[in-house]
């Protein structure tokens, strides 16, 4: 426990740091002028470093593990945040960003390897405990970001700095655990075994998870992105405000994150991949012609609902192909940043056309490719 609280609560640190880039979006985007298509390539830039690099990373590191490579990446993390703070041009803040998805792209396949490690055999619980510290981070930046940026200036971006020293001196007592433990956890992954499937129906259930989190994050990435610029232009909120509005929604993606896990471990992962992203649809469909009170309570249930899903898919696939957790971490942690980064952009292209509130129209529909859920193999009954 000691240990899945560490790398639980660093993710907290890492994409803390990470939600404070959209949490200034606006502000950016009035001192660098910005179009929405830039503010999406912003979020492209980002998350296609830390996309593209994760499956790679996960793959090498499942053969030869890096353990101090989780202290090293979270320095270009550290580094992307300074950077951030004094950047005065478009092409240098799109570096910024690239830097901190580096970071991330590093952190993410090694620490959950990590939490798998630590985790006994209760899989679904430690990885939505280390999950659930991710999406709390991504909660509180926002607030942050609007109590120590938003009207004080970009300098003040400098203060997540510190941020980042505290992940860096976590991470290197986490990896020297994980240093010390890892022949234990090689030799016990290499005596496990998969489900009694064919390569065929493994390669079809993955491709299946890969579209559910494709419908997940690229209508998580439509709110995480725009939802404040919804807000301000639908209801005239003023920018602090809609803040606290898209913090109520990252809270409840925590506590949903949180509940999945534990769940799933209990009555299965793909009855909780069905409940969670096809039962958000109705909510969805809804959003696009609610009030301001309404959006705000279906912004919340759709967090809750959706984001349960993501823990059961993680384990799911790494089920599937054990002896194989970093490379599953980063095609899936990566797969989410890389798709609701290219969506952000297309999206923001979108909302420069037709207008924001036509984006969450079309986004709407994203959940009911839940009813692939249908096509994933009972794993559960397999071992039995």
């Amino acid at each position: 426990m000691r240990i899945l609280g560490a790398v639980a609560f660093v993710h907290l640190l890492n994409d803390l740091i990470q939600a404070v880039l959209p949490a200034i979006y606006p502000m950016l985007k009035e001192q660098f002028s910005l179009t929405f298509t830039q503010v999406g390539l912003i979020t492209l830039t980002f998350q296609c470093t830390a996309s593209l690099l994760q499956p790679w990373i996960g793959l090498y590191t499942d053969r030869r593990p890096i353990p101090f490579l989780l202290p090293i990446g979270m320095c270009f993390t550290l580094l992307g945040v300074l950077m951030l703070a004094v950047v005065d041009t478009f092409p240098t803040l799109l570096m910024a960003a690239a830097l901190i998805g580096i970071g991330s792209s590093a952190f993410h396949p090694e620490a959950s390897r990590v939490a798998r490690m630590a985790s006994g055999t209760r899989y679904g619980f430690a990885q939505s405990l280390f999950q659930v510290g991710g999406n709390a981070g991504s909660a509180l930046g926002p607030l942050l970001a609007a109590a120590i940026v938003v009207g004080r200036g970009q300098g003040n971006i400098a203060w997540f700095a510190l941020v980042a020293v505290l992940a860096i001196s976590v991470l290197y007592g986490v990896s020297r655990w994980y240093k010390n433990h890892l022949l234990t956890f090689q030799r016990k992954t290499g005596a496990g075994h998969g489900p009694q499937l064919s390569r065929k129906q493994i390669i079809r259930a993955l491709v299946v998870l890969a579209f559910l989190v494709f419908s997940k994050y690229l209508y998580m990435s439509s709110l995480t992105s725009y939802y404040t610029f919804y807000l301000i232009e639908k209801f005239s909120l003023p920018v602090a405000s809609a803040q606290i509005y898209l913090f109520l929604f990252l809270a409840a993606v925590a506590a949903g994150t949180f509940l999945g896990g534990p769940i799933g471990d209990r009555i299965g992962r793909k009855r909780v991949i069905w409940l969670s992203i096809l039962g958000a649809a109705p909510f969805t469909l809804a959003l696009p012609y609610a009030n301001l009170f309404w959006t705000a309570a279906l912004t919340v249930i759709i967090g809750f609902v959706i984001s349960s899903a993501f823990s059961a898919i993680v384990v799911f696939a790494q089920e599937l192909v054990p002896g194989n957790v970093g490379m599953i971490a980063g095609i899936f942690f990566g797969l989410m940043f890389g798709i609701s980064g290219i969506g952000a952009a297309a999206m923001g292209k979108m909302a420069d056309v037709y207008g924001i509130a036509f984006v969450y129209q079309i986004c709407s529909f994203l959940p009911l490719l839940g009813m692939l859920t249908v096509l994933l193999p009972n794993i559960e009954r397999s071992r039995k």
